[in-house]
């Protein structure tokens, strides 16, 4: 009787362990994970950085995956988009004002500072970001990850390095693509309400400026970084089975616009104090 009571305490108080970490808030749970994705993040760039030669064979093909992949739906999102809401609302709204030829100022702030960007990054998030969380989620509940490091392979150079690094770069080179189809929405929307061509080309490039091109492009790299990041992870640490990889992807999507959507708002609140100049519409 003795040695089933002295067996039973500590698994009642393991239970009760278990239970006091089910009632804690979620929010200590949610910054738990933040720092393990800070965590994952501080490991690759002090991989890429101290032995920076060995992966980018790898980051090449998961460059020309992410191109492959990425692109159409980018270019049918971002003509469709700048058609659409900036493209024909703007353009009512200037014809009520009389200066329908002023569109193409809208289009500097709307397309290249803001929606171009932020659909590009939607789109490799929604598309590359997943394929990434399903492909190490499914390498781990099959022990491949497992088996590499009794290998001694360090699976974060392996597998999660080329992938954060590719995704980090492609996305901000396509935001340059994502802008040119953004504009070209916007031209559209600009002939259908009544604007000139002329007209509109020449209030665009007369707004436009190397600082909002330059924050444009370094905007959308830092969101691919957060969604290399943040797939990676939810993919390397996967559990539960097939299941449990559908709810890691799900679960990277949703943290990867949250977290993009917070930065565009840091980041463009910060480009806007820096440069107040790009603010003045000529």
């Amino acid at each position: 009787m003795a040695v089933v009571e002295q067996v039973a305490a500590p698994r009642a108080e393991v239970s009760d362990a278990k239970k006091r970490m089910a009632s804690r808030p979620k929010v200590w749970s949610g910054l738990a994970e933040t720092g393990e994705i800070t965590r994952m993040l501080g490991s690759v760039v002090g991989s890429a950085v101290r032995h920076p030669r060995g992966y980018w064979g790898d980051v090449r093909e998961n460059m020309f995956l992410t191109l492959k992949l990425c692109w159409i739906p980018m270019m049918a999102s971002c003509i469709g988009f700048g058609f659409g809401a900036p493209g024909l609302q703007a353009g009512n709204i200037y014809i009520l004002f009389g200066i329908p030829e002023r569109l193409g100022s809208f289009f500097v702030m709307a397309s290249v500072r803001e929606f171009a960007p932020w659909i590009n990054a939607m789109v490799v998030a929604g598309v590359m970001g997943t394929a990434i969380t399903a492909d190490l989620g499914a390498r781990r509940i099959r022990e491949e990850i497992d088996a590499m490091e009794v290998l001694g392979i360090d699976p974060i150079r392996t597998l999660i390095l080329p992938r954060v690094v590719a995704i980090t770069l492609m996305t901000g080179l396509m935001d340059l693509v994502a802008l040119v189809f953004g504009i070209i929405g916007g031209y559209m929307a600009a002939l259908l309400v009544g604007s000139s061509s002329a007209g509109f080309t020449a209030s665009f490039f007369d707004n436009a400026t190397i600082y909002d091109l330059l924050g444009s492009v370094i905007k959308t790299t830092l969101f691919g970084l957060i969604i290399g990041v943040v797939c990676c992870y939810k993919g390397f640490y996967a559990k539960g089975g097939p299941a449990g990889v559908g709810r890691a992807v799900n679960q990277a999507v949703v943290i990867s616009f949250a977290a993009i959507w917070s930065l565009d708002f840091v980041f463009t609140t910060i480009l806007l104090g820096v440069f107040p100049q790009i603010q003045v519409y000529r």
